[in-house]
């Protein structure tokens, strides 16, 4: 069975006004105290053979070229050559993507980069608090394109705060100029704790609705692939890691907040930097919340990571037996559909998969 690998870095120029990650600004004194905590970690992680790497944050190009080469001699010490990995990411910013960065992440072995647009508008960039521009995403695009990268994703959110449906599609259009080979548009939400929550700012929902439709729309014309909720790849190029999460597969996660998940087991480190570091100097467990899945609660995750791929499930005995009525339900409602002996999400569920995905988390309701 393959396993994944993460690796959070919590680093950030810049906290985003729409963001409830564990990413913290201004404390980019702590990178080399935490790669050395990291590599500790990694030195005991009860799997050293992963299939995929995946490195997020945070803002992970926010290391300096010298800090990700020791990223990169730290993963290799411990799991072997970047290279050798069938698909290995990292997140970056355009605004600190730079071509040294770019040439150490090749050289190491890195053949994949998630670039984080959100919008072609600057002025919509400021309302999220990016501190890049649509320049700076252009510069840092070309560059990684000069450099040798051959896969690059590039994130757009739908739904900002005054934008209109014109100018989204501008934003869509002038990316899909671009050709990546691989695109994630999600809609805004507002999470508690996040200074939109704050501010009191809510979403026109029908109007990221038709945003939502709109790229479905000419994405697909385009010839990529809607293969889950928000992701669309050129053939072939679909994302392995996250594909790797939706099959509800094995991974390890290494980092302040990062999850593991082996053999059922979910564990997830303490989301405290400071004390992540501490714990993981002093040779004791980061962990700081463990559960295991099982019975309906474990095949209730198994469903709900399923429905996000688009081609949907084939549905097992047990899945049937627990949750067979509810299934029943959305089909009647039109939320999920047949296609062949596989179960999906339909066209309507895909904006409304969160009313699908409740019926699969516990606590279930009472038959």
């Amino acid at each position: 069975m393959k396993t994944g690998l993460y690796i959070h870095l919590p680093f950030c120029k810049q906290k985003c006004n729409y963001c409830d990650f564990a990413s913290f600004a201004g404390r980019e004194s702590l990178i080399p105290a935490y790669l050395n905590a990291l590599d500790k970690e990694a030195a005991a992680a009860p799997v050293k053979i992963c299939e995929t790497l995946y490195v997020g944050g945070g803002t992970p190009s926010l290391l300096s070229a010298e800090e990700l080469g020791n990223l990169c001699e730290l993963i290799r010490r411990n799991f072997g050559a970047v290279s050798a990995f069938e698909e290995s990411t990292l997140e970056a910013n355009p605004e600190s993507l730079t071509p040294e960065k770019i040439r150490v992440l090749k050289d190491a072995g890195f053949n994949r980069l998630s670039v984080g647009l959100q919008s072609f508008n600057d002025e919509e960039l400021k309302t999220l608090g990016r501190v890049h521009s649509a320049r700076d995403f252009l510069a840092a695009y070309n560059a990684a394109r000069r450099g040798g990268f051959e896969n690059i994703n590039v994130d757009l959110i739908a739904g900002l705060p005054g934008q209109t449906l014109a100018g989204f599609l501008r934003s869509l259009e002038q990316l899909l100029a671009l050709r990546p080979e691989h695109l994630s548009v999600y809609g805004l939400q507002i999470e508690e704790g996040t200074p939109f929550f704050e501010r009191g700012i809510v979403c026109d929902q029908p109007l990221m609705r038709r945003m939502l439709e709109e790229t479905h729309a000419r994405l697909t014309a385009a010839g990529y692939h809607h293969y889950e909720i928000s992701n669309f790849a050129l053939p072939g190029r679909e994302a392995k890691h996250n594909t790797h999460y939706w099959n509800n597969g094995d991974y390890v996660g290494l980092g302040s907040a990062a999850a593991s998940y082996l053999g059922g087991v979910r564990r997830q480190n303490t989301a405290d930097v400071c004390a992540y570091i501490r714990r993981t100097e002093e040779g004791k467990s980061a962990v700081e919340f463990s559960e295991k899945l099982e019975g309906k609660a474990r095949e209730g995750e198994n469903l709900m990571l399923a429905f996000r791929k688009l081609d949907g499930v084939e549905l097992s005995a047990v899945q049937e037996a627990f949750f067979g009525r509810e299934i029943e339900k959305h089909l009647k409602n039109g939320l999920l559909e047949r296609d062949g002996k596989k179960v999906k999400l339909s066209f309507e569920g895909l904006f409304l998969a969160n009313e699908v995905f409740s019926g699969f988390v516990a606590p279930f309701e009472e038959e």
